[in-house]
């Protein structure tokens, strides 16, 4: 009878542990599932960041290329031109045309052109583009001719 009695106190006391256990285990599972999203969520971002700055990096890439191309061509032109205005064909037209200058047994003549005197406008009152009080002109960015232009987005971060 002892052991029966025994089986007895057992056996709701089993039950109690076994809800527990199953509780314990249960917590432990969701907590794992939660966690292994979590680093599912942190491994999809990380993808999508890097696929973009890989297709951000192939355009500026493929912009300074193109950049590139246009500084070589322009270094073949500024060279071609170096060589045709140091040659002496050139250097002579240059002494003639724009120095007035002549070889020893030659005459030069100038005549000189009537230049006509550009016209003085009259200020007028302009209120198309009047903003308040702001008297400041805008200065517009203006590209300098001998220098390569480099795009804003092509610039390092």
């Amino acid at each position: 009878m002892e052991n029966s009695d025994l089986e007895q106190l057992k056996q709701p006391n089993n039950r109690k542990s076994k809800k527990r256990h199953s509780r314990k285990t249960g917590f432990y599972y969701s907590f794992l599932t939660i966690a292994l999203i979590f680093c599912l969520i942190q491994i999809g971002y990380g993808a999508i960041l890097n696929v973009t700055k890989i297709i951000s990096y192939q355009g500026k890439t493929v912009t300074l290329q193109n950049l590139l191309k246009k500084a070589q061509m322009r270094n073949h032109d500024l060279k071609a031109e170096k060589k045709m205005v140091t040659s002496d064909n050139s250097l002579e037209g240059i002494a003639r045309n724009n120095l007035k200058l002549a070889e020893e047994d030659e005459v030069l003549i100038i005549i000189n052109q009537k230049v006509e005197e550009p016209k003085k406008k009259t200020k007028k009152w302009d209120f198309k583009g009047f903003k308040g009080f702001n008297i400041k002109k805008q200065e517009k960015a203006v590209e300098p001719a001998g220098e390569i232009y480099i795009p804003p987005e092509v610039i390092e971060e």
